[in-house]
């Protein structure tokens, strides 16, 4: 299993058959963290950008719990919980989400 974010779910029709897709950004396991528990993951990088893939909606399980890994330094006072996705360098996926998460993840 793998850790990807959904950026976009589409759909198309190929000669007749109905395609649901999903574009997504691929995450890496890094380490596991003894004093959590967690996995710890990060993006997936090509030539400085993050690896895009479109995939078919039935390859995805379930939707994953990303807590950003924070630094040292202070958050802005005005950053916005919507560009956490984008601004950190790693995640813990958190099994703790729920009983399935618990059960499935990793």
């Amino acid at each position: 299993m793998s850790i990807v974010r959904v950026m976009l779910f589409f759909s198309f029709e190929y000669d007749g058959v109905f395609y649901p897709c999903a574009l997504v950004e691929w995450f890496t396991k890094i380490r596991w963290d003894p004093v959590t528990g967690l996995w710890v993951v990060h993006p997936d990088t090509m030539h400085g950008k993050r690896d895009r893939t479109v995939l078919h909606v039935d390859s995805i399980l379930r939707g994953a719990h990303l807590i950003p890994v924070y630094g040292v330094e202070k958050m802005p006072v005005d950053f916005h919980y919507s560009y956490s996705l984008d601004m950190f360098e790693a995640y813990y996926v958190n099994k703790y989400i729920d009983h399935h998460a618990n059960e499935m993840i990793f």
